[in-house]
């Protein structure tokens, strides 16, 4: 089985450096764990934090050995300082370290990677997020699937980094049906289990209920085929109460309309304590579950708690 993981270092601007060395200190298994990103940016600004760490370059993935120093497979970036970097420059950097950690995922070569946060926009509207880019460089448009991740409970955005008023057009028979088929399979398949899946309306309560609702014309009807299709799958329901139910219902997988609708009550509730987990590429793709923090770099406040969770999880796939 494939043991490495490649960790993309991301925005330069941002705690991603100081939170890759506070995880690298943490973690136990140290030997399936890579950075991708400049190595001399890098060095310069764990130096800066003034975070003890032995750094090694490589040029190569067939080049690490050494357990006892963090390997950087170099991807440079042009006219570095030491935080902030030109917008294109950095675009550039960012989608160069993706698309290696792609490459390298796809030809299997690592297991799959985890990307520190980036700034979305380097995508210029083109894309949402990396959870889209990488799917359309899979050309899975429509099944890339963002689940934030707690042992207790994930919750899934249908639509993802969106502006609310351009939410309700986006919803339609074909995305959830879509969404959720992929949400089910890919679920099955990392955690072994058949995924107990709640979804929500997109109204407050349900647009009470209302004949011509977009949960009655549109949510109910997508629900009720999937059951049909022995999928364990129930809604539509409130968002307002559904988190409050969660020891009744017991759920896996909330699915939410929008990205606020779910984030913000699970980050209520469990903090750091989540990963975000890419479903419906032919990889595994995670990040921490937070920004680039930019109002903290290099005061030495950065918690890695989301990042370790990350390495920890690949390194129970590897197990």
């Amino acid at each position: 089985m494939i043991k490495l993981i490649a960790i993309v270092a991301g925005e330069p601007d941002s705690i991603n450096s100081e939170i890759i060395v506070k995880a690298w200190k943490k973690i136990k298994n140290k030997k399936n764990f890579f950075i991708i990103g400049d190595f001399l940016l890098l060095k310069k600004q764990i130096n800066k934090i003034k975070l003890k760490i032995q750094l090694v370059k490589i040029n190569s993935i067939d080049e690490i050995k050494s357990i006892k120093k963090l390997n950087i497979l170099n991807v440079p970036l042009k006219n570095r300082s030491l935080f902030k970097n030109n917008l294109i420059n950095t675009r550039n950097y960012i989608f160069n370290s993706l698309d290696l950690a792609h490459k390298l995922s796809l030809n299997k070569k690592i297991k799959g990677f985890i990307n520190a946060p980036i700034d979305k926009t380097i995508f210029k509207n083109k894309f949402l997020g990396v959870t889209e880019y990488l799917g359309n460089k899979q050309k899975a448009k429509n099944k890339e699937i963002m689940m934030i991740y707690n042992k207790k409970l994930s919750v899934v955005p249908l639509t993802t980094h969106l502006e609310i008023k351009n939410v309700t057009s986006k919803i339609n028979s074909k995305l959830l049906e879509s969404k959720i088929s992929t949400l089910n399979e890919s679920y099955y398949r990392l955690f072994n289990i058949k995924p107990k899946i709640a979804i929500l309306g997109l109204n407050p309560h349900n647009s009470e209920n209302r004949k011509n609702s977009i949960e009655n014309k549109i949510i109910r009807p997508v629900i009720e085929k999937l059951k049909k299709l022995n999928m364990n799958i129930k809604g539509p329901f409130p968002a307002d109460t559904i988190f409050n139910n969660q020891k009744k219902f017991n759920f896996n997988v909330v699915v939410g309309m929008y990205h606020d609708q779910v984030l913000a009550p699970f980050k209520a509730l469990y903090g750091y304590d989540a990963i975000n987990i890419t479903l419906g590429l032919k990889y595994l793709r995670l990040s921490p579950d937070h920004g680039t923090a930019r109002d903290i770099i290099a005061l030495n406040k950065a918690n890695p708690q989301s990042l370790i969770a990350a390495i920890n999880f690949f390194n129970r796939l590897n197990d």
